[in-house]
């Protein structure tokens, strides 16, 4: 990289750090914003195209049980091309409870003798003369423990109703799904997203799927604001926390 595009770059950063600070400033004194409604292109291949009623005159159809204009008469309702929608199910109440102990200990000694080594063990002798027994001339001991203890007490409960558009069909068949939906409360703002793969089959006659029959499911709950940035730990005491050798 040249020392003209480093500059470049770095002019580029500098302009753009202003333009962060304004929008976090903003964002703090108006509060969080909703997103715009969007299609949610994230899982489709493609543009879609989309058709406008016509506004010319609707011919009558008296003494008819067809009334003009209508989607279906004996169609399946339920969802099953791009752009369609679903509503999903989301009641999670899962728990676990684990519980581990490990306890180990170990015990080790042992004893060797020199009794001939070559004619040295008489030299070894004269030099250590107090010292130096050659029937006990390497005696060892070891001994380990270790004790370790673990406990997973987990608890989860939320139920929770969202519109997904179908976003994919898969060779298969299968319909790929996902939904986005944000609430703003004073200066609060809760968004809740899901995305998955569904089989038609499993999509009820009044076009609901659980999440538990969702394969791949991503579900996603939380929200900003003034609360939630009062909860949240600050980045500079993360950081401390995460690097920290003490």
């Amino acid at each position: 990289m040249s020392l003209r595009t480093r500059n470049t770059l770095a002019i580029l950063s500098a302009l753009a750090l202003p333009l962060g600070a304004c929008s976090s400033i903003s964002e703090t004194i108006k509060g969080p914003q909703l997103s715009p409604i969007s299609y949610p292109a994230a899982l489709v291949p493609a543009k879609q195209v989309v058709l406008e009623p016509s506004d010319g005159p609707r011919p009558a159809s008296a003494n008819s049980l067809w009334r003009n204009g209508s989607r279906t008469f004996f169609h399946d309702q339920r969802a099953a091309h791009v752009g369609d929608i679903l509503t999903v199910l989301i009641t999670i109440n899962d728990s676990a409870q684990v519980q581990n102990e490990t306890v180990a200990n170990r015990a080790a000694s042992g004893s060797l003798g020199l009794t001939n080594l070559f004619g040295f063990e008489s030299t070894l002798g004269r030099l250590l003369p107090k010292a130096f027994v050659p029937s006990t001339a390497l005696n060892t001991a070891s001994t380990s423990a270790s004790d370790g203890k673990g406990s997973v007490n987990r608890s989860e409960a939320v139920t929770l109703t969202i519109a997904a558009v179908v976003s994919s069909l898969l060779p298969n068949g299968n319909l790929v799904i996902q939904g986005r939906q944000e609430v703003k409360v004073n200066q609060e703002v809760r968004e809740l997203t899901v995305a998955g793969i569904v089989r038609p089959e499993d999509i009820t006659s009044s076009n609901t799927i659980n999440h538990t029959q969702i394969a791949e499911a991503r579900v996603s709950y939380g929200g900003k604001g003034a609360i939630s940035s009062v909860q949240n730990v600050p980045v500079g005491q993360q950081l401390v926390t995460k690097f920290s050798p003490f």
